[in-house]
């Protein structure tokens, strides 16, 4: 099971100005083939259907508790791209075009389909597929297309990253840079256990340092990338035996068993040029008064 925390994994930064051409590339970054959305679901079906879970239980631990982070990767991008569209239109009455704005951006689903928040497709709009989720069951085939699922993220990652200066998605990216490579090297380490192959002999790829990116460097100097989590109270303890030793640019490797920290989830305003959330001042007090009536207040 999933115990959500009403937590980002980092707080983000607001936004001054709207960005919604940029929040379209990070849009890749959820739904596209190497997204979020795709690592979650490779590493979610790879976890449920893992044979023999209790003889290679570090294995079966390391992927379960990594599927847990990702789904909070996805939560975050997709917090992102809310924030990077907020205030591209604006309220007024239907015949002023208060959505004037939208016509010209990159992606209208953005302000058609979802009221200016994400939505789960890449970046020219195009549905995620289920397609993209590889689940061989066969444990070293699936570590290592997990090893190069994470690497062609990195790749991803490094790209929008170098097309947009929003501080909003500068953030996001620098974190999961970091984050990203943990997971890489987990994934080496776990498959030099099983093979003897010193997988982490092809690192980095592609060949950049993540302190060359400024908010990345920030999460390094935290210690981030020598910590791996659990995301659980009690369980997901054996990738211990595999998330062990120094890291490759020094330092110890730290299993956490819990959470990040994190940071508050963004409190999305009202856009009424889009009928969201659609609740008038006057419905609001009704609700609340039968809230109330049903508390027996």
């Amino acid at each position: 099971m999933f115990k959500r925390i009403d937590k980002l994994q980092i707080e983000l930064p607001m936004p001054k100005n709207p960005d919604p051409n940029g929040a379209a590339a990070v849009q890749e970054l959820l739904g596209g083939k190497y997204g979020e959305m795709s690592t979650l679901n490779n590493y979610m079906f790879q976890s449920f259907n893992f044979r023999q879970k209790n003889k290679y239980r570090p294995f079966y631990d390391l992927i379960a508790s990594i599927t847990a982070e990702e789904f909070g990767h996805v939560e975050l991008v997709s917090n992102t791209i809310n924030l990077m569209i907020t205030g591209t239109t604006f309220p007024g009455d239907p015949d002023v075009t208060p959505m004037r704005n939208a016509k010209d951006k990159r992606n209208s689903h953005h302000f058609i389909q979802t009221a200016q928040t994400s939505i789960p497709s890449d970046s020219m709009g195009r549905p995620w597929s289920g397609d993209y989720v590889f689940n061989s069951g066969n444990l070293v085939l699936d570590l290592l297309h997990n090893f190069f699922l994470e690497c062609g993220a990195r790749t991803h990652k490094m790209r929008v990253y170098e097309m947009t200066d929003n501080p909003v998605a500068r953030e996001m990216t620098g974190y999961l840079l970091v984050r990203g490579g943990v997971h890489i090297l987990a994934y080496a380490k776990a498959l030099e256990v099983i093979t003897g192959v010193d997988v982490k002999k092809m690192l980095p790829i592609p060949n950049l340092d993540n302190r060359q990116f400024e908010t990345a460097r920030k999460f390094e100097d935290m210690g981030s990338q020598r910590k791996l989590y659990t995301f659980s109270d009690n369980d997901y303890k054996e990738i211990r035996k595999i998330w062990k030793g120094e890291h490759p640019d020094g330092g110890p490797l730290e299993v956490i068993q819990g959470t990040p920290e994190g940071g508050p989830i963004p409190d999305l305003e009202e856009v009424p040029e889009e009928f969201a959330p659609g609740i008038t001042e006057e419905m609001f007090q009704e609700i609340a008064k039968r809230l109330q009536r049903s508390a027996g207040l």
